[in-house]
């Protein structure tokens, strides 16, 4: 059902829809940018109709536009009016004290890696805007990481449906059934250690919020 509607989307709006997606996905607004991602070179791998290396490019260049407009929009905004209006797009407390927590321990590196985590790519660009990073440094990572986590994701996406779709017989089968489990177990720990990592890296922020030094060092 969900390939039913994926098939008739694409075929509306072809290699747009996962520039725009993506693009607003980067900007701050909470869309499922990666499933689409997957699912259209998924969809590449088994009807043919588009072309993967399309599908990476729009990709890349549609994460890479909307984490630049998000930074502006970061930068424009700052905290105080992120703090504000940022529940609305799910920019909650707790994620912007994490965000300035990692980008005073990590800086570009969160831009980067912040592309494979869930919680992060939504909010990486904004919370970069807002925290100043110097705008050479951010377009670095960012290009960077919309290569890595786009070309990266829909290529091995696609790889995996052309075996898929090579397989036949009671073999082919069995194969695909060990793959599907692999899969599911590895995404699940990811997601399990996604969660820990986030949540012990909130209550470090947290508790340096906290901290006397780091209060002084605000009111000064």
């Amino acid at each position: 059902m969900l390939f039913h509607h994926l098939d008739q989307l694409l075929q509306h709006y072809g290699y747009g829809l996962v520039g725009v997606v993506l693009m607003f996905e980067s900007m701050g607004l909470p869309l499922p940018g990666e499933s689409l991602l997957i699912g259209t070179a998924l969809y590449c791998a088994t009807t043919h109709r588009l072309e993967i290396g399309w599908v990476v490019a729009v990709a890349v260049l549609g994460a890479a536009m909307g984490d630049n407009f998000g930074y502006l929009i970061g930068r424009s905004l700052g905290f105080r009016l992120l703090a504000r209006y940022g529940k609305r797009v799910g920019l909650t407390d707790d994620r912007l004290t994490l965000g300035r927590y990692l980008f005073r321990r990590h800086g570009g590196k969160v831009v980067f890696f912040g592309r494979f985590i869930a919680v992060l790519r939504t909010f990486a660009a904004l919370l970069a805007g807002a925290n100043h990073m110097p705008w050479g440094s951010f377009l670095f990572y960012n290009a960077a990481g919309a290569i890595g986590w786009a070309g990266g994701y829909a290529l091995a996406a696609y790889w995996l449906g052309k075996r898929a779709a090579a397989l036949a017989g009671t073999t082919g089968i069995v194969i695909g059934v060990i793959a599907a489990i692999v899969v599911a177990c590895a995404f699940v720990f990811l997601k399990r250690n996604e969660r820990r990592l986030t949540e012990e890296a909130l209550r470090a922020a947290r508790a340096e919020e906290k901290s006397p030094r780091r209060s002084r060092r605000s009111d000064t």
